[in-house]
Order: structure tokens, then C-alpha cells, then sequence
């Protein structure tokens, strides 16, 4: 079996160095529980939202310098984690797959919201395709926050690229009734896509933004097999039969 977890955490904007620590410690923690695969939010490296922060190279060049990091503390365990990217003069809101000291692979992400508190177009270019990564024999499919939401979207187009199960990781704001609305729709694309997804979201407040946490393991039913506490920071283990979910605590 492959031993999963997610990691909600409550990064702080611009607080790159804190932030780089708080992954860091975490990663430590899963790594005592003997954990496979660790995962963390939307932009956890920088905080979400970092408005025009993002507009400054040397915010860009220590968020990059915080991953480096970040990947020399991955020896024996694989994670994901939400970062900038940087490709010539575009930037990226980007997960970055690491295993063992080694970046794997890069997703950016490609539907960027643009409503109510959201004004991700100002910063961000799209990403241009929806990739497969290979962990340990597991195809991997990872998209962002709002790539979710989207019918038809990234998550449609890994599952037929026969992804084994999709990871979502998201800075997806609380609002009253958002957290039954966002488990209802995050069922429904494990359902109509027959595929297990783990769903990771931030936790605490930037300026008028406040973030629950309530993160996600949905089987390829779409039933909800295990949930992260609401508003509190939280790393909660599951497990990977194949493409099978099993909560912790229970044998396949």
C-alpha cells in the first residue's frame, strides 16, 4: 500500500522564510508516521493571496530558493507543494512534485479566477496542458484549486489519460455553505470520472479572506472516506491500494 496525507497548513503571505519551516516541519511529521506522499495548498510557499508581491523578481527568486530547500528535506518521501513558477518573463501558479530530493515534475495551473476576491489573470499565465507524473508505479494527476471547479477541465482530461488518482491542492476561500458545496462538487468529479481524488486546502485569513481547511479524500465512487478539521491546521493519513482508497487504521 501507498501511505498518503495531506498537510493543511496556514501559511502566511510573504512570510516565505515561515512558511518554508512550516513545510519543512511537516514533512518531518509525515515522515515519523512513515507517510509516502505528502501534500500541501495553493501557493504555500508564498501565501495566498500574494497580490503585487508577485510583481517583485526578488519575491519570485526567494520563492524558488524556498522549493530548493524544501527539496533537500524530501529524502525517503514525496510531496507536492504550491509554489511560483517562473518561465522567462511569465509566472506560474504552480504544484511542484518532488520524491527523494529531486523534483519530479511541474503542473501550472490553468483556469485562473478572475471574480469576486479572485484577480489571478493580473499575475498568472495558464498552463497550456494537464500532465500525468509517475510516483512509485502511480499514475498521478495534480491540478489547482479552480481547475476542479471547471467541467470539463483538467480533471476529466487526467482521468482519461488514465491517471490513478487526482490531487487537487486549493486556497479555496470560507463562505457560509461553501464546504457543503465544494464536498458536493468535489464527489461528483470523482464520481463522473471514476477516480479518487485527494483535495488539500488552506487554512487561516489574509486581509478579508478566511480559509477553512476541511480537506478532502474522496474514492472513485464519490464517497468521502476521510476530511481535515475546519480551521485548524491538520495532516490526516490515508491509504493507496492501486488505485483503491483505504482510510487509515484499516487493511484492504
Amino acid at each position: 500500500m501507498y501511505k498518503v496525507a495531506f498537510a493543511q497548513v496556514n501559511a502566511t503571505v510573504g512570510d516565505i522564510d515561515g512558511n518554508t519551516e512550516k513545510v519543512i516541519e511537516y514533512i518531518k511529521k509525515a515522515k515519523c508516521k512513515d507517510v509516502d506522499l505528502v501534500i500541501f495548498p495553493e501557493l504555500t510557499t508564498t501565501g495566498y493571496p500574494p497580490k503585487d508581491l508577485l510583481l517583485k523578481p526578488s519575491f519570485i527568486k526567494a520563492n524558488k530558493e524556498a522549493l530548493e530547500i524544501i527539496i533537500s528535506e524530501t529524502k525517503g518521501i514525496a510531496a507536492i507543494i504550491g509554489f511560483v513558477d517562473e518561465l522567462g518573463e511569465n509566472i506560474y501558479n504552480a504544484a511542484a512534485l518532488i520524491q527523494n530530493r529531486r523534483l519530479i515534475g511541474i503542473q501550472h495551473k490553468t483556469h485562473l479566477p478572475n471574480y469576486d476576491v479572485f484577480d489571478e489573470k493580473r499575475y498568472f499565465k495558464p498552463a497550456t496542458e494537464s500532465s500525468i507524473f509517475n510516483l512509485n508505479g502511480l499514475k498521478l494527476g495534480i491540478n489547482i484549486c479552480e481547475d476542479i471547479w471547471v467541467g470539463n477541465g483538467p480533471t476529466g482530461i487526467q482521468a482519461k489519460l488514465e491517471a490513478d488518482f487526482i490531487v487537487n491542492i486549493s486556497a479555496s476561500p470560507f463562505y457560509a455553505g461553501k464546504s457543503k458545496e465544494r464536498r458536493e462538487l468535489i464527489a461528483k468529479r470523482a464520481k463522473e470520472n471514476k477516480i479518487p481524488i485527494v483535495y488539500v486546502n488552506l487554512v487561516g485569513g489574509q486581509d478579508d479572506r478566511v480559509f477553512d481547511g476541511r480537506s478532502y479524500v474522496f474514492n472513485k465512487e464519490g464517497a468521502l472516506i476521510t476530511e481535515g478539521k475546519q480551521f485548524e491546521e491538520d495532516l490526516v493519513i490515508t491509504n493507496l491500494d492501486g488505485a483503491e482508497i483505504i482510510p487509515e487504521g484499516e487493511t484492504p
